[in-house]
């Protein structure tokens, strides 16, 4: 290892935060608990006077000789102008005699004692007259705040003393009072503090009381690793607003995965809101590597909880999350054993593969748990009846957000010529993000994903219909051209089953089209299958349950509600139920063994009384039929669907008057549409598909 990462990692180690004790037995790596440590325990919320004791003037410390303070027997302004802040409990520098009288520097402002006149005398650059008879100096400020420093080092005038252990720190209470709001309420009210010389602090390290009470007089702070726990914890119960800002902001430069959760743990232990989000989304984003670390096998079962029941954890695949519960099990597996159901029923195991849910039959953990076992069984009907898939919906069949891939919007129609850029949506920061363009300027193609490359098939580019294809390599994002189809086509519908992709119907520039093209892309040859019975154009089209269908349309005259599926190993096309409306620019979208048909409209735009729709019908394959469900929030023509994270989403649109970029999301259970980000850009006849990225 070089000596750079050995840097590296001793750094990231001392800023570790020891939060994370065993009240279940000590296991190998075990810290101590948060009881152990006074300095790291919240401030008290109970008052002040859960947080100080008083000792009475006339107490034992009375007559005890004061440790000395002056870090030096000459201070002048001008050192105090240039010189950093003094290490922390400077009263140790035993060489410094107390009663030594502090010297005048002819470089700088006047000591204690001497009169501003002969500290500034000469000087008048820094004078700006405002009127006739009034004026004010610019330094004014500065030259008085070191002038109270200087008399904090030479305790001239400090009217109390804070106590922390064996330890005395004399102040001003003025000073004190105008930059913490807990020592203005400690010495301005009618509590026995304010009358008091000497107060005891409880709760807070004597090195960081020094620098806040330091700081308030000259309002530098120095950071450091190894300190700067014990600052933020003292400038918390201080209420030092800008202390606490600098030294979260410090803790968030530093954040790593080996401390992530640490520093998650002080910050909600101090009340720090946005240094706990901060840390909670570090831990969200890098939870593959923060897995790795001590701090997760340390982590108490409610933490582990939490973790696994969130959504927007980011993870490849919900068997890292499977594998990060069982890791942290046996970290300490007689203690955590009896945990073992509760957690494992935040494990998405319905979304495991059927081969992985099989070696869990055997798992010795399991054999004993009969909830375990239950969740098992539960997670195996869910692949073995498919058709039971509605009714077993819960918190478990919902795939976490970064396991579903990335939401893309291709071209579609504006008010312009039409876009060639495509959008990115993210469902974990719910944000639509610039993906790129495509090579060219087209309109009315279809699209769809074969290994993880998007396709771009056919359309039109002005007048002319093309039959070309595009791939697109979203990890190199780069285009490739592929062997054009046999047909051009243009308000076609593309889908993939079972490995080859399919186009169909759309208009060649002539006529409607019921003709099918395959693609197969082992040997990258277009050939047609049978072809539909009806021809039709702005066809909506998916896959469910090994089917190909086509619903609605335009042939020409009228827009379509007839609807037909294609079976694969018959090469033959059979009706199926018609839809309850004509729709033509119809968005189709395969949810939990049912399909959606959502949008559209029900007449060719030459007819006065074609109507857009918001309307929205379920096709249960089961018993052939089709039925009304919740409705969009706005009518729209050429309207895209798709499935996102168990979600069905309505993307962009036409409303007669724009070109929308209004994106809304259906939940299937609870039977409503919800609006959600919208578009960077309005988008008609956009085609919307679902990539995995890596």
């Amino acid at each position: 290892m070089s000596a750079a990462s050995n840097r590296k990692e001793s750094r990231v180690s001392r800023l570790r935060w020891r939060w994370f004790g065993h009240t279940q037995g000590g296991g190998q790596g075990a810290g101590p608990g948060p009881e152990s440590d006074p300095v790291r325990r919240s401030p008290p919320a109970d008052g002040l006077r859960s947080a100080v004791q008083v000792e009475d003037i006339g107490g034992p410390e009375k007559n005890k000789t004061p440790s000395p303070w002056v870090v030096a027997q000459h201070i002048s302004d001008g050192d105090l102008r240039s010189s950093p802040s003094p290490e922390p409990l400077p009263w140790r520098d035993k060489s410094f005699e107390e009663d030594s009288p502090p010297e005048v520097s002819e470089e700088r402002g006047a000591e204690p004692g001497e009169t501003f006149e002969e500290g500034a005398k000469g000087s008048t650059e820094n004078v700006v007259h405002v009127g006739e008879d009034s004026f004010f100096v610019q330094d004014h400020p500065e030259r008085t705040l070191q002038r109270m420093e200087a008399f904090l080092l030479h305790q001239r005038l400090c009217d109390v003393v804070l106590v922390v252990g064996s330890e005395r720190i004399p102040a001003h209470r003025l000073v004190l009072s105008a930059v913490s709001d807990y020592f203005a309420a400690m010495f301005t009210s009618e509590v026995r503090e304010a009358r008091q010389n000497e107060v005891r602090m409880e709760a807070v390290d004597p090195a960081a009381l020094w620098a806040l009470v330091h700081y308030a007089y000259t309002g530098r702070l120095e950071l450091h690793e190894e300190t700067v726990e014990e600052l933020l914890s003292a400038a918390c119960l201080l209420q030092l607003q800008p202390a606490v800002q600098v030294c979260c902001a410090f803790l968030l430069r530093q954040l790593h995965p080996a401390n992530c959760l640490g520093v998650r743990a002080f910050a909600d232990s101090l009340g720090c809101t946005r240094l706990l989000a901060a840390a909670h989304s570090y831990t969200m984003d890098h939870f593959t590597e923060v897995i790795g670390h001590p701090e997760f096998m340390l982590l108490p079962p409610p933490e582990v909880e939490q973790l696994l029941s969130s959504d927007d954890i980011n993870v490849p695949d919900e068997e890292t999350i499977f594998n990060a519960l069982m890791a942290w099990t046996r970290y300490e597996l007689e203690a955590r054993r009896p945990v073992l159901a509760r957690l494992l029923a935040h494990v998405r195991l319905p979304l495991l593969s059927p081969q992985f849910l099989a070696e869990l039959e055997t798992n010795p953990l399991f054999r004993e748990e009969l909830e375990c076992q239950r969740l098992v069984l539960e997670a195996m009907k869910y692949h073995l009846v498919p058709e039971m898939r509605q009714l077993l919906q819960s918190p478990r069949t919902r795939p976490r957000a970064a396991t579903v891939g990335a939401m893309f919007a291709v071209g579609g129609m504006d008010a312009g010529k039409g876009p060639s850029t495509m959008e990115r949506f993210d469902l974990r920061t719910s944000r639509w993000l610039p993906a790129g363009a495509m090579p060219g300027r087209r309109l009315q193609f279809g699209t769809a994903v074969i290994a993880g490359h998007l396709y771009v098939v056919g359309g039109r580019e002005g007048l002319k219909t093309l039959g070309s294809v595009d791939c697109y390599d979203p990890s190199r994002g780069s285009w490739s051209s592929m062997p054009a189809m046999s047909t051009h086509r243009h308000g076609l519908g593309v889908a993939v089953l079972e490995g080859p992709m399919y186009a169909i119907g759309g208009h060649d520039g002539w006529s409607y089209l019921c003709t099918v093209e395959r693609w197969d892309p082992q040997t990258r040859r277009w050939r047609y299958v049978a072809n539909m019975a009806a021809a039709r154009s702005t066809v909506g089209v998916s896959v469910l349950n090994g089917k190909l269908y086509a619903a609605g349309g335009r042939d020409g005259s009228s827009c379509l509600s007839s609807v037909e599926r294609f079976d694969p190993h018959t090469n033959s096309w059979s009706p199926c139920a018609p839809l309850s409306s004509r729709r033509g620019g119809v968005g189709l979208a395969a949810c939990n063994g049912f399909l959606y048909a959502v949008g559209g409209h029900d007449a060719p735009t030459a007819n006065h009384a074609s109507r857009l729709l918001a309307s929205v019908e379920r096709y249960n394959p089961k018993t052939d039929s089709w039925s009304k469900v919740a409705p969009m929030g706005l009518a729209r023509d050429a309207v895209a669907a798709c499935l996102l994270g168990g979600r069905l989403y309505a993307v962009g649109g036409y409303d007669g008057q724009a070109y929308l970029e209004r994106v809304e999301a259906y939940d299937p259970v609870a039977d409503e549409w919800i609006q959600v980000a919208s578009l960077g850009k309005g988008r008609a006849g956009a085609c919307v598909v679902v990539i995995k990225l890596t």
